[in-house]
């Protein structure tokens, strides 16, 4: 049954029709001090007396949620209507615009389709490149899940390119090896062409289609419903029409993706904006890792485009000014396909003591054309096009100008190996929070760790994704009776809503948003230091508060987005704070995070979990929580830290 009410300040009028979907709707009133109303449990609405603005809002009910629906989201969302759950996935874009389209290289899957692999010499390689800060239990899971992974994804429709004989083509991608690390390069990475993430996305799109998950596109989630620690559901805009939905379920999943939009020069889509993240936040819960922010090695010099690792795992060279392959300097065996950060940090090295290129000195080149029309063609034909749109380069003819930029968010909302979201409460470092899950970028897991490993991403999406989507049926039943939400649930929500629609200070969105990108890209990048990370803690605390000026110009509810990307740029400020204060606090180098006043590992004191919350003020709280050193079982033996060299 279907019943909405149609409310405004003076009458209540009441449809209904038939539906398999329990909608209905009420009306939350905003006035002065953030007051709100609701309607009862028995349906009834009770009317402010005060002066406010009415906000209408509709309510479902379903088994299981879904937020985000990019890899991550689309495979948790196909595996939980495949189990008979009601879903809902809701996106605040069409599904294949999410940014996994945007993913080139490929998915790592110890196949042996090029020669003889192991799942257990990919998981050794995973912790390696995590700098030991990665989970062992969880990369145990993930690299043994990868074989099947991938051909479960065959069997979806992805279209893997093919060797002569039909198996699945495999390339070699950076950090990867043989036999631990002792052998050759690994030839590990599955790939189709230099599209994957797109064939990806289009191929879990039509099959959840296929299996009727029920899709609300461009509808911005504004927070997690929460109840006595439990999450109960979401609150939601829906952009196309401005009406406010609230959505009841058992278990929410958050695949919301990264926050790369929190610096200036990213190769993040414009909405990577850590929505999922803050929602987490806002609800007390604590981020985890958020310091370990990964600088791609080749982005497109003055367009932040990336370039795929794959561009090197086909034979690319990176070169300095002086036409030296120079990686041999910093990654003697592995030289281009030594890990991301390694790379990130040799190119800026090499810019610092003068072989930049350009006539600004301030960039490296990557040199494809001795690869061959024929196999740029083949297998790089999206980076051809890309190189030649964003930088006016043939790379038949000439090399691609390229600059470390920001890519990848190793940190997100702490979770286990099953996707539960866990926080920390007293002694408990891993207590599960009920009905929350989280999945992809968003989350750390962590078997990125301090690095995630090329290729390793889209993996990471596809077997958490199902994962939650296994530990839910464990959890729960389709059609299980829920209790109903508490009053004045999402109060709060549009309260804040209403605050940034209607606010009138003197700083419009953009300029705030500039700031903080700006401020991040200086003070948070590839190198660091005290007294940097210091100054850039203040001065994101500036523009974090900074909020409270905040201009929007556009009053109305209907496509606003102007209120969007005020919404938006709240949550990346949220992630900017966080992150720059862990960075500051970890007196160590690791991974991603390259500190040059601490310029070695220290496993001693450091190899731990960063755990943080930022209050309404920007002030932020540490605290850690240990790394789980063990695998999950006898298959795999425990990997003992040791020197990181490639």
């Amino acid at each position: 049954m279907f019943s909405r009410l149609l409310v405004n300040s003076s009458s209540v009028t009441a449809t209904a029709v038939s539906s398999s979907l329990r909608r209905t709707a009420t009306q939350i009133t905003v006035a002065a001090g953030f007051h709100a109303s609701a309607a009862s449990a028995s349906g009834e609405v009770q009317q402010s007396s005060s002066f406010g603005r009415d906000y209408p809002v509709v309510d479902h009910t379903y088994d299981a949620l879904v937020v985000g629906a990019g890899g991550s989201g689309l495979r948790a969302a196909l595996g939980l209507t495949e189990k008979g759950f009601k879903t809902a996935c809701i996106s605040k874009l069409f599904p294949t615009r999410s940014h996994t389209v945007a993913a080139q290289g490929g998915i790592n899957a110890a196949l042996g389709n090029m020669g003889e692999d192991d799942w257990r010499w990919h998981a050794y390689d995973t912790v390696k490149g995590s700098d030991w800060l990665g989970d062992q239990d969880a990369i145990q899971y993930m690299c043994r899940e990868a074989p099947g992974t991938v051909y479960e994804l065959e069997h979806y429709g992805v279209p893997f390119s093919r060797t002569k004989d039909g198996k699945i083509y495999q390339r070699p991608f950076g950090g990867q090896s043989l036999n631990f690390g002792k052998g050759a390069m690994a030839t590990r990475c599955c790939a189709a062409a230099d599209r994957t993430g797109h064939a990806l996305l289009h191929s879990l799109y039509g099959a959840a289609l296929k299996h009727n998950c029920e899709f609300f596109v461009e509808y911005f989630v504004l927070d997690l419903i929460m109840e006595d620690g439990e999450c109960r559901g979401v609150i939601a805009l829906a952009m196309e029409s401005g009406e406010i939905h609230r959505f009841r379920a058992k278990n929410t999943v958050l695949a919301t993706g990264g926050y790369g939009r929190a610096y200036f020069s990213c190769t993040s889509a414009h909405t990577c904006t850590g929505d999922g993240n803050a929602m987490a936040s806002r609800a007390g819960l604590p981020m985890q890792d958020l310091e370990f922010v990964q600088f791609h090695p080749t982005g497109i010099y003055g367009a932040g485009c990336l370039i795929t690792e794959g561009s090197r795992g086909e034979g690319g060279k990176l070169l300095n000014s002086e036409g030296e392959p120079f990686m041999e300097r910093y990654a003697p065996t592995a030289k281009d396909l030594a890990s991301r950060d390694v790379v990130s940090r040799s190119i800026t090295m090499e810019i610092r003591e003068g072989r930049g290129c350009g006539p600004r000195k301030d960039h490296a080149l990557l040199q494809l054309s001795h690869l061959g029309p024929e196999i740029l063609a083949e297998r790089l034909p999206g980076i051809s096009e890309t190189a030649k749109i964003f930088a006016g380069v043939d790379v038949t003819k000439e090399p691609i100008p390229i600059l470390p930029t920001v890519h990848y968010n190793m940190g997100g909302i702490p979770t286990n190996y099953m996707g539960e979201v866990v926080t920390v409460e007293g002694d408990d470092k891993s207590k599960v929070v009920p009905g929350l899950f989280a999945a992809g970028e968003c989350a750390s897991v962590s078997v990125h760790g301090a690095n995630r490993l090329g290729a390793n991403s889209l993996l990471d999406i596809v077997v958490f994704g199902r994962a939650c989507a296994n530990r839910i049926e464990e959890l729960a039943k389709p059609g299980e009776a829920q209790k109903p939400l508490p009053k004045n649930a999402g109060a709060a929500s549009i309260a804040n809503l209403d605050k940034l629609r209607f606010a009138d200070g003197d700083l419009p969105t953009h300029v705030i948003r500039d700031n903080m990108q700006r401020t991040m890209q200086e003070h948070c990048a590839v190198f660091r230091d005290q007294e940097t990370l210091e100054e850039g803690v203040r001065k994101v605390r500036e523009v974090f508060n900074s909020m409270k000026r905040v201009k929007t110009t556009d009053r109305s509810l209907v496509w606003n987005s102007d209120l969007v990307e005020t919404l938006e740029l709240q949550n990346l400020l949220d992630q900017a704070m966080q992150t720059v204060a862990s960075a500051e606090a970890r007196k160590e180098s690791r991974g991603a995070h390259a500190r040059e006043d601490f310029k070695d590992r220290n496993d001693k004191e450091w190899m731990k979990h960063t755990i943080s919350w930022v209050d309404s003020n920007g002030n932020v709280k540490i605290d850690y929580r240990p790394v789980n050193l063990q695998p999950l079982d006898s298959e795999m033996e425990h990997v003992p830290p040791k020197a990181r060299v490639y």
